[in-house]
């Protein structure tokens, strides 16, 4: 059975999402200690939460992108790599997060999930006006 590329953006969503749920109940274990991670406006606290949200965000993203490729019948090497920047973004993102919150100098990590998930939606959007 051959297995479509969108599977993985799925995949991907849900695993996503219930990460957003686990992280958040970690963090929410500590938030209310008014000094947890250096304060509510610490930078290492910034971080951590968009990576949370980051969770949410990136797998609805793959989400919204699985069910137009199959709404659309998109297909193509053009949607492959767009799926596959999706979720070379979705994962490096969060992790970026973590980067960022322990080494505020490495910015230069970000340019890869922006590099991806940018990538992405223009293959989809180049895709989609193709129609």
């Amino acid at each position: 059975m051959k297995t479509e590329i969108t599977q993985i953006n799925l995949l991907l969503a849900w695993l996503w999402i219930l990460l957003g749920f686990i992280s958040g109940s970690v963090m929410g274990m500590s938030f209310h200690r008014e000094n947890w991670l250096g304060g509510y406006a610490s930078f290492q606290r910034r971080m951590y939460r968009l990576g949370h949200i980051s969770f949410f965000g990136l797998g609805g993203l793959n989400l919204m992108f699985c069910f137009t490729v199959r709404y659309f019948m998109l297909t193509g090497s053009m949607i492959h790599f767009a799926s596959l920047a999706f979720v070379i973004g979705a994962i490096t993102m969060p992790i970026g997060c973590a980067i960022m919150a322990g080494f505020p100098k490495a910015t230069m990590i970000f340019s890869v999930p922006v590099v991806s998930l940018i990538t992405g939606a223009t293959l989809t959007i180049w895709q989609l006006l193709k129609l």
